[in-house]
């Protein structure tokens, strides 16, 4: 069992690198680099000249390597994440990496927590609720909704919403975590409301196919645990429906759901990750 897990440990290294390769060539097809960019920037908004603005984005790619041959930026670049913990420099944001991650690390993850457990709650929730009403009416609908959930990619969802936010409902300050007059004070409830209204469209989106998926699986498993015999006999004892469901089926049919919210949270975080960028919210 160690050397199984040994050698997962050493593939999932080797994949890792693979992946980062292709994605740093990939990142690297486009012609020129950000020197390039840097040297318009300063001959359009500084007024330098062509020679001016050249020498600067030469001293830029000396500096940080952009001069190097691809492979060895690579090597570079890993070497510096693996034996330094540096993740290099971002020029779009003129920062370091870390710091970066550092920073909107713990919002992300904040974000998606919340999304997983309000999607579970509610998903849960309605799977006790159609599961009791099996092909009725309102079992049909979740059902219908499940589907949509499902269906409708998180980038049009995440559309649609800044659609409606922006041009009907004429909100301010999507982009942003916070109102202007919040960002630099201290924490207080008023902050924390602002917060909510900036976050929660995202976390209604990354959330959305969650409490289809989470509905589906908890109707599924109640139907199951109500056909076991020991429900049966419950029922054949004179136990009120409620106290079945509430002491006998609910529990036992919790037990896989809970065990499915492990592989639920990656859902979550992508999803949250996808809107985050439509709304442009400081997030990874």
């Amino acid at each position: 069992m160690l050397r199984f897990i040994v050698n997962r440990l050493i593939s999932s290294v080797f994949i890792l690198l693979i992946i980062a390769a292709v994605a740093f060539f990939i990142i690297q097809l486009p012609p020129g680099d950000f020197a390039d960019t840097y040297k318009r920037e300063l001959i359009a908004l500084g007024g330098q000249s062509e020679e001016e603005a050249e020498a600067a984005a030469n001293q830029l790619r000396d500096r940080y390597g952009l001069n190097d041959p691809l492979p060895v930026q690579y090597v570079n670049w890993i070497s510096g994440i693996v034996l330094r913990g540096e993740f290099g420099f971002s020029f779009s944001y003129r920062t370091d990496v870390g710091e970066l991650i550092a920073q909107r690390l713990p919002r992300t993850i904040g974000i998606a927590l919340a999304a997983h457990a309000i999607s579970s709650l509610v998903g849960i929730a309605l799977g006790i609720y159609v599961a009791n009403r099996q092909y009725s009416l309102s079992d049909n609908l979740a059902a219908t909704f499940a589907f949509l959930a499902t269906s409708i990619p998180r980038f049009t969802l995440a559309l649609i919403f800044l659609y409606l936010l922006v041009f009907q409902f004429g909100q301010e300050h999507v982009s942003s975590m916070f109102s202007p007059q919040f960002r630099h004070a201290p924490w207080s409830i008023p902050k924390a409301i602002d917060l909510i209204q900036h976050v929660w469209p995202v976390i209604f989106i990354a959330g959305f196919g969650g409490v289809a998926r989470n509905m589906r699986v908890m109707r599924g498993n109640l139907l199951d645990v109500l056909n076991q015999q020991y429900v049966t006999t419950a029922r054949s004892k004179g136990l009120h429906e409620r106290r079945v469901m509430n002491r006998h089926a609910v529990p036992n049919a919790l037990h896989p759901i809970i065990a499915y919210q492990g592989t639920a949270l990656p859902y979550m975080l992508r999803g949250e990750l996808v809107a985050a960028v439509v709304f442009g919210l400081p997030t990874i």
